[in-house]
């Protein structure tokens, strides 16, 4: 029997649910297929050590939600809530810390621990950045144009994109040149002199990304990561979510079903369905067979165009690009169960600046690029960085009274390794990160119940995220706006008529976002 719909979502991650919830809204008659037991995509909370601790897998903070997805799903009516991050906090090896308070004042006194001429430095940084956030933020919530196209509505939209600009002037466009084309090293050694600051502000240019701090591309990176801090803006800030990650997507489902959607579990597509030129329905693992006037596929595009399509359906052009598409990744996500909060020796007091924000671990920019550099000769790192965050500090409902669950996303290990386990290195890999831990916080170690590793090849093979890449694809310069994820289809169409893309290798996708979910949704609806 085939079952009839008016929009088909392959994947039930957080962009398959905020797609599915905006269309069931309007009237549409939607099916949401996941390949497993569960929804969440990489935004899911799971309990590898029984009930009583509760952890989120991989996606760890909520980032970028657009305010408009929150308002129209009535997501703070499913259980949505989400609790705001403190600040960086830097343990360091030789006994000092560095914490990147909110507060400016507070700040600039902990910055002038390392360098007066820093503390200074980072108010004319945090300006220049926050000019330059304010021009680019909005970019991430605009539909890019076809460039190079020559029909009159597409150069319309190039021109729209050009009179964003507008206002700059030479210095102001050689400064967006700039943040898109430099390394983060490049960009902070150019005003910054001590090793703390330049090693804690590089990491959001090099966190989920194969590349290391010296690597061209990563200044933009790094503004990326920073574009949820612009106040009142279209986007949403970064926080830790009440149940896990798997609060957001739970409650993206709960609205979806509310609205009339319907979610399958262990429905796997297999086939996407293709009549003159045209997306009918698809086929599941098992045979059935499902028909709908619109697909939308939020999986990686790896898997939607060279899976699940016949690629003599596809521009020989188009296949070409997605099969270049880079999606390499040196990630490893280290889970923990502690009975007890760490007392580092750099701040034996704790607290919640200390415990309830990032715990970097990342002394310098030369840290971060020997540990890069190590990957890239084909070792695990010897010293890797690690960017942590311990959410039960303010969730009650993750870990029982008095324990904690510990996420620790930290990086790099050889992208090869998403090809096998590589379970031994692995392991010899998250000791070293614990015993970098033991160092600043003695008794860590002892402190463990339980531990999780989950390396590229589990990203790639139980949550489907190719290569390991958190991102569907690197954030690159050559991977960004209109060439996301191919010339030509960054609009969130495809070569198939009636089939749309809205995964998070499109643009304004990076960190659960439900942007490109927005923007496909909106495209589907005027087509039809």
């Amino acid at each position: 029997m085939t079952a009839r719909w008016d929009v088909i979502v392959i994947g039930g991650g957080h962009n398959g649910l905020v797609a599915a919830g905006l269309l069931a809204k309007r009237g549409r008659r939607v099916t949401v297929l996941e390949r497993r037991h569960k929804v969440g995509g990489a935004a899911v909370t799971e309990t590898p050590w029984g009930p009583d601790f509760k952890m989120t897998a991989l996606s760890y903070v909520v980032s970028l939600l657009p305010r408009t997805v929150l308002d129209e799903l009535e997501l703070a009516r499913f259980g949505y809530k989400v609790y705001p991050q403190f600040p960086y906090f830097a343990p360091r090896r030789d006994g000092r810390s560095l914490m990147m308070y909110d507060d400016p004042a507070r700040r600039r006194a902990e910055v002038a621990k390392f360098s007066a001429r820093d503390a200074g430095e980072l108010e004319r940084w945090d300006a220049w950045l926050g000019r330059l956030g304010a021009l680019l933020g909005p970019m991430l919530t605009q539909v890019p144009p076809r460039l190079g196209s020559k029909r009159p509505a597409d150069l319309l939209a190039a021109l729209r994109v050009a009179w964003r600009f507008r206002k700059l002037d030479e210095r102001g466009v050689g400064d967006v040149t700039r943040l898109m084309t430099m390394s983060v090293a490049d960009l902070l050694e150019e005003r910054f002199e001590s090793d703390a600051v330049r090693g804690v502000l590089a990491v959001s240019g090099v966190i989920g990304t194969w590349a290391g701090p010296r690597s061209p591309g990563t200044a933009y990176v790094m503004a990326h990561h920073k574009m949820g801090d612009l106040g009142d803006g279209p986007l949403g800030s970064w926080g830790f979510p009440e149940g896990g990650m798997g609060g957001v997507t739970g409650a993206l489902r709960a609205a979806a079903e509310a609205f009339g959607a319907t979610i399958r579990t262990s429905a796997e597509v297999v086939k996407i369905k293709v009549e003159g030129g045209r997306a009918t329905g698809v086929v599941l693992e098992g045979g059935d067979e499902l028909e709908a006037d619109a697909i939308v596929a939020t999986t990686h595009p790896q898997i939607t165009f060279l899976r699940h399509l016949d690629r003599a359906e596809l521009p020989d052009d188009f296949v070409t690009a997605i099969e270049r598409w880079k999606t390499r990744s040196g990630t490893v996500k280290v889970n923990l169960a502690l009975d007890r909060l760490p007392v580092f020796t750099c701040q034996p007091d704790g607290g919640p600046e200390v415990h309830g924000g990032t715990i970097v671990l990342a002394d310098s920019l030369d840290d971060l690029e020997h540990a890069f550099q190590d990957a890239v000769g084909g070792a695990a790192a010897r010293v890797p960085f690690a960017d942590i965050c311990i959410p039960s500090v303010f969730d009650p409902t993750l870990a029982p009274p008095g324990k904690h669950v510990m996420s620790m996303f930290t990086q790099w290990v050889p992208h090869t390794f998403a090809a096998a386990p590589h379970a031994a290195e692995l392991d010899a890999y998250a000791d070293r990160l614990i015993a970098r831990m033991e160092q600043l916080a003695p008794g860590f170690t002892s402190s463990i119940l339980h531990r999780q590793v989950i390396g590229p090849h589990d990203m790639a093979t139980t949550y489907g995220l190719i290569g390991g890449n958190i991102f569907h694809g690197e954030l690159s310069a050559n991977q960004l706006f209109h060439m996301r994820p191919a010339p030509g289809y960054a609009d969130f169409t495809t070569p198939i008529r009636g089939l749309y893309q809205a995964s998070s290798a499109t643009h304004g996708g990076g960190g659960v976002t439900g942007i490109p979910a927005l923007q496909a949704v909106r495209r589907l609806l005027r087509d039809l």
